[in-house]
């Protein structure tokens, strides 16, 4: 039974970002060294987020302090990424087999994107796969049996999340449209402050915000990456045929 509930909640966190890298990363070296190169920025940010709540020990009991410096670090570490790419990309470009790569330059967004939520997601839930293993269950005389579950859906937001913010981000920046980079801002103080509810067990009034702002950011990214009703549709008509 354990053995089960740690494939399905694995499998419901990591299988959807598993087919994005697999379809869209995989296929290219200079992709993959993106996203590694995400996944450690994110790494970095939360280093040096882990470094702040260290050194000040009278608020290291408040969660919400911890992650108020966490997400302005992630941030700051996004556009780092940002930063990077857009005066690498024609680099990237010519040691690429591929060398479509970067002709869309909301491409390595993406790219980046999945590498930071990937590695966002891997620390959150690691430890709660762990222990979904056994011996026991939650559910049978404490604790609640849809913790795991409602863990693993929230990692999975939070890893969808981190691409297409990154995706708005990027383009916010191009574009210089600062509505967009603010709502990257908003969203992930938002989403990050729904999460705390869980320490409460109020799992519906986390998940169902939080799965509502990733369905909007989604839209945005969707538009923001040139993509249109039309197009949306038409790319299922031309699979089918």
């Amino acid at each position: 039974m354990t053995l089960a509930e740690f494939f399905s909640c694995a499998l419901l966190a990591f299988g959807a970002p598993l087919v994005m890298f697999s379809l869209t990363v995989a296929i290219d070296p200079v992709r993959i060294i993106i996203m590694i190169a995400a996944a450690f920025g994110w790494l970095l940010s939360f280093l040096l987020s882990s470094l702040i709540w260290y050194a000040v020990w009278p608020l290291r009991s408040y969660l919400a302090f911890g992650m108020v410096f966490a997400i302005i670090l992630q941030e700051l570490c996004r556009y780092g990424m940002y930063v990077l790419l857009r005066k690498t990309e024609a680099g990237l470009k010519e040691i690429s087999e591929n060398h479509s790569v970067g002709t869309n330059k909301l491409e390595m967004a993406y790219v980046s994107g999945l590498g930071f939520g990937t590695m966002s997601g891997a620390f959150a839930i690691i430890n709660v796969l762990a222990d979904s293993i056994g011996p026991g269950t939650l559910g049978l005389r404490s604790g609640t049996e849809y913790f795991f579950v409602t863990s693993a859906a929230m990692t999975l937001c939070m890893i969808l999340l981190n691409t297409f913010w990154s995706v708005i981000f990027f383009s916010g920046f191009d574009d210089k449209n600062y509505i967009k980079v603010g709502w990257v801002i908003v969203s992930h103080f938002l989403v990050s402050g729904l999460s705390l509810l869980n320490s409460r067990e109020l799992y519906a009034a986390t998940i169902l915000p939080s799965y509502g702002i990733l369905v909007i950011t989604a839209y945005i990214a969707f538009r923001s990456a040139g993509g249109s009703s039309k197009s949306f549709i038409e790319s299922f008509s031309t699979r089918s045929s």
